[in-house]
């Protein structure tokens, strides 16, 4: 990138630039993995980057007899459709992942920076985590992996995802499960539909129960949950003329903190009735908020956290919480971007969410 555009620029917004100039999707992590880590290694030495995969664990050297925390962030972005390179435009800088999530691999990126340069005192004892597959299947998320190629992960006293959250603390998440609902008839000419059983027709009384269903508040330590249950896909027939004996929806249930996937599962049963036959396909566990954790409340209580609330989306922070891990989500990207058209990010959030962090390591 040349130095006409990033002339007046933050380093923490040169490195989010160089970021969102190497692409990224999912299963294409491997170039980004290659820049960081090189980067990293030539900060910190061979000895603190560990590479699995397209992912890296970073341990640096600092001298702390504090807790021990674990700052995450995934390498991959989605598909999204964007009319320019990255770039800044008055106060927004703009590519591919910007908000989400490459805007909290700059604050990491800065953070390893500055421990590089200080030899400083630091307040907690930091392993940084990049990793790849994030915004695919629960299956295919090499975080998982991780947790289990690096015990020392599950045993750390707090974990952070740097999900965009425009610096609003995040606490718990929301479980998700996906089921195929398939709805079975029988086929005949459409002129003579009596002569078959429409399967689209079968699917009426569910799809009725779904669009009357509230959504269920569940309070946990103060925070508002709500469960919701949405059919996102549909599929079925077999041509214009022909009644369809086949009709399938994909379902997808969002359920509070402390309920598990087999509770969501036996409650889009109970939706279903018996009206169709169900195959659960993804399952992403929940995670209770830990507010009263002594760290997630000293969090809380930093100054230029903007908020308290809680996360009505799944993220990572699930898989800390299933090994006993007090986990929150926090990042400086622009929440409402991420998956956006011509994504970007704050750039004040940015910065802020670098000192926020800085500050919170006792680096600042």
């Amino acid at each position: 990138m040349s130095d006409a555009i990033t002339a007046g620029l933050d380093p923490v917004e040169k490195t989010l630039l160089w970021l969102c100039e190497m692409s990224s999707f999912t299963g294409e992590e491997g170039p980004i993995c290659d820049a960081v880590e090189a980067r990293l290694r030539a900060l910190l030495g061979d000895r603190a980057v560990t590479r699995d995969g397209h992912s890296l664990v970073v341990t640096p050297e600092v001298a702390s007899d504090g807790p021990s925390v674990v700052l995450a962030g995934h390498f991959d972005v989605v598909r999204t459709s964007h009319d320019g390179a990255p770039r800044v435009e008055g106060e927004k800088i703009y590519g591919p992942g910007s908000a989400d999530m490459k805007s909290g691999l700059a604050v990491m990126l800065e953070i390893l920076g500055q421990i590089a340069g200080s030899k400083k005192t630091c307040a907690a004892r930091p392993t940084f985590v990049f990793y790849e597959r994030e915004e695919g299947p629960y299956v295919e998320n090499r975080l998982g992996d991780l947790l289990v190629n690096f015990p020392a992960l599950a045993k750390a006293d707090l974990a952070v995802c740097l999900e965009p959250s425009s610096n609003v603390l995040q606490l718990g998440c929301m479980g998700s499960l996906h089921g195929r609902v398939t709805f079975e008839g029988r086929t005949a000419h459409s002129a003579r539909p009596w002569q078959g059983e429409n399967a689209i027709h079968k699917s009426a009384r569910f799809l009725q129960r779904m669009a009357d269903r509230a959504p269920v508040d569940h309070v946990i330590e103060g925070m508002l949950y709500r469960e919701v249950m949405s059919a996102t896909m549909a599929e079925g027939g077999r041509g214009r003329n022909v009644v369809p004996d086949a009709f399938t929806l994909n379902v997808n249930v969002r359920f509070a903190p402390g309920k598990t996937p087999e509770d969501a599962e036996r409650d889009l049963l109970a939706m279903i009735d018996g009206d169709a036959q169900l195959t659960v396909i993804d399952r992403s566990p929940s995670a209770l908020p830990s507010r009263s954790h002594p760290l997630v409340k000293a969090l809380e209580a930093a100054p230029e956290i903007k908020g308290v609330e809680p996360k009505q989306a799944w993220t990572d922070v699930a898989r800390f919480s299933a090994l006993g891990v007090a986990a929150v989500n926090l990042g400086p990207g622009t929440q409402s971007q991420a998956h956006q058209r011509n994504e970007w990010t704050d750039r004040a959030a940015l910065r802020d969410g670098l000192v926020l962090f800085r500050r919170w390591l006792g680096l600042a």
